[in-house]
């Protein structure tokens, strides 16, 4: 079902966990030589879809366009933007052959997809170095589990984290969270988690912590979790120059840091002014950079978000600051941010391996998955039970240690359809725990948007609300009729003993917890070209409202199904047949669907997910029968002996 192909010299990037033999007989693709790069080619048959890709925008059938691998910090994406935060090189054809191709490599890759019907895929890997897995199954939907089985088991985060999360860039002390965590009670909207941004920290110093805005970070870690919500610090990719920081000095001591051509460690400018990067590519600092993080779970931390790791460049000691900002490296702002990613710059420092200086540019798309990877495996050993993590970079294989988000986005509508549309092809490259900045990080988000987003994420596994310093409030007791949050929100728990289960046994299962409904229903011509509803785990299909003022959309059922509406707390349920409806959508509600002849565990929700019973269950649909995926949620211990079987 898989076979291996070897072209050039490859660097291990241990996305592929299973044993493969070498093949020689390439199939599907034809292979050029075009100076150093390789450029692939397969013929479409004109009724090809064509899926994957991960963290990209555009459709979910990628055909008609091109996308660029090279992760980049790209703040003001838009629908056409070909390079995201992450690189996620596998693709599905799904036509008369039916095949997936991942090409395995940290260098910059081409996809052009029938681009201007050229009728190919036409794949440039610009180094010429690639291991080439082509993965066969009898459907869209079996390719992608052969694949998920061959990068191995995804990451399963402790229960609470898949509560409902507030962040902000601004949250400065102390204070500034705990009003937020009493405005949320206050509304009696459910609330798990606070992510603390750059502010914590001492100078802007990963593993150091502000002694004025949080004196006693332990202690208030003990109380934060005594009301029921969890603190998750940022940490950034770039160590501060600073004679006296023990990481700084540890750090150079040991000659763990990127270095310039010359030998000596390259100098940067990020968040903290001029910094180091650590040399992920080597074991030993991978086990010393992850250590580092003793310092914040020693006081109680569990969780941790990994930022500006693609990796994020302001200016380097080889180019100039672009503004006196920059020059001052004073208070940062959003606007020194979009002036990252001096490309020129990452061919200007190298890592080490095994003795031999390696461009980074020739590894970029491995930077931020190797620092996902080296937080993952010592968190393992640091925190108790399951720690909670999610990455901004990524590729293929980080799916294993911890989740991510998809990176800087927009309080816009079309960013709330893109944020639909990444969901499955992330979840075809193993992403599983994924989401978006509910809301919109860039920019002022509305009232109407802010509730039309909730309604989607309270499906997606990470469900954060998220927005940048300097932009309007956007936590949900901010905004008039606090209800309606509460309502909506309100629904993500009642529905955990679902979510839960069907995350969990996707990740056992080796399949997705997001489907196109092309992926299920192959033979309804009708939902060839549906991208704006999706599948949700074995028994729901959503459809939600994506466009500013609509109080209503056309949904198509596929089969007979059971309308839920969750209206004021409840749900109320109608039988529908097979076909087209106009729906209506209030603001304040949420509209779903169950298949036919199966079930949704509910549960009576709490205002976060400590105090909810998994156990005292509702069942919805018109199934009989529901295996159900419980445990402790904290422990490691994830098997299929927890699924139980629950009767209606």
């Amino acid at each position: 079902m898989v076979k291996k192909y070897t072209f050039g010299k490859i660097f291990e990037t241990y996305a592929v966990v299973a044993d493969i033999a070498e093949d020689k007989s390439l199939q599907y693709f034809s292979v050029t030589p075009i100076g150093a790069a390789l450029k692939f080619e397969y013929v479409l048959d004109s009724e090809d879809a064509v899926y994957g890709l991960g963290e990209t925008v555009g459709a979910i059938n990628k055909r008609g366009e091109q996308y660029i691998s090279f992760n980049t910090d790209e703040v003001n994406h838009t629908p056409t933007t070909k390079s995201l935060y992450g690189s996620h090189n596998f693709i599905v054809v799904d036509g008369k052959q039916k095949f997936g191709a991942f090409f395995d490599t940290p260098s910059k890759v081409f996809f052009d997809i029938d681009v201007e019907n050229s009728g190919k895929i036409e794949v440039t890997v610009e180094s010429g170095n690639v291991r080439l897995y082509i993965v066969e199954g009898d459907s869209a939907e079996n390719v992608v589990k052969n694949f998920l089985t061959i990068i191995g088991q995804g990451y399963v985060p402790p229960l609470w984290a898949f509560g409902y999360g507030q962040s902000r860039w601004g949250y400065k002390t102390e204070s500034d969270i705990r009003r937020v965590v009493q405005g949320y009670r206050k509304a009696g909207i459910p609330l798990d988690y606070v992510c603390m941004d750059i502010d914590y920290m001492d100078g802007f110093a990963d593993f150091t912590v502000d002694k004025r805005r949080f004196p006693d970070l332990k202690g208030f870690a003990i109380e934060m979790k005594q009301s029921g919500v969890r603190l998750v610090p940022i940490i950034d990719a770039g160590v501060k120059i600073k004679e006296g920081y023990s990481v700084y000095e540890e750090g150079v001591a040991n000659d763990y840091f990127c270095k310039r051509a010359d030998g000596k460690p390259f100098r940067v400018a990020v968040w903290p002014g001029t910094t180091h990067f650590p040399d992920f590519t080597k074991e030993e600092v991978r086990d010393w950079f992850g250590s580092q993080y003793k310092a914040l779970t020693d006081c109680g931390i569990e969780g941790f978000w990994n930022d500006m790791n693609e990796p994020s460049i302001f200016y380097s000691e080889f180019t100039e600051p672009q503004t006196n900002q920059q020059k001052e490296t004073a208070e940062p702002n959003h606007e020194q941010e979009a002036l990252s990613n001096a490309y020129k710059d990452y061919k200007n420092f190298y890592h080490d391996v095994d003795g031999k200086l390696v461009c980074h540019y020739d590894l970029h798309n491995i930077y931020g998955y190797f620092m996902t990877m080296s937080a993952g495996e010592q968190l393992k050993k640091l925190v108790p039970n399951r720690y909670f993590l999610f990455s901004r970079s990524s590729y293929i294989g980080a799916h294993r240690y911890g989740g991510i988000w998809t990176g800087d986005n927009k309080s816009t509508w079309e960013h709330l359809k893109m944020n639909i549309r990444q969901m499955p092809s992330l979840n075809m490259c193993g992403f599983l725990f994924s989401g978006a900045d509910t809301g919109g990080f860039g920019g002022d988000t509305t009232r109407e948007l802010l509730l039309r987003w909730l309604a989607f994420s309270v499906f997606t596994p990470l469900m954060r609300n998220h927005t940048a310093i300097r932009t309007k409030k956007q936590e949900c007791y901010a905004f008039n009729g606090k209800k309606d949050f509460k309502n909506i929100i309100s629904l993500r728990y009642r529905l955990l003993p679902y979510i839960y289960s069907e995350y969990v046994k996707a990740v056992l299962k080796n399949d997705m917890y997001f489907k196109p409904l092309s992926f299920v229903y192959s033979n309804d011509a009708t939902v060839k070209n549906i991208e704006d509803q999706l599948l949700v785990g074995d028994s729901i299909m959503i459809a939600p409202i994506t466009d500013e003022g609509a109080t209503s959309r056309k949904v198509y059922l596929p089969e007979d199904m059971t309308e839920v509406r969750y209206r004021n707390g409840q749900f109320e349920c109608v039988a529908k047949q097979k076909g087209q409806y106009i729906v209506n959508v209030p603001l304040n509600e949420v509209v779903f669907y169950i298949r036919s002849g199966k079930l949704v565990p509910t549960c009576k929700g709490a205002d976060c997910v400590e105090r909810i019973n998994l156990e005292e269950i509702t069942l919805l649909g018109d199934g009989t029968t529901y295996e159900q995926y419980i445990d402790d949620g904290a422990t490691y211990e994830i098997n299929e002996k927890n699924v139980k079987i629950l009767s209606k």
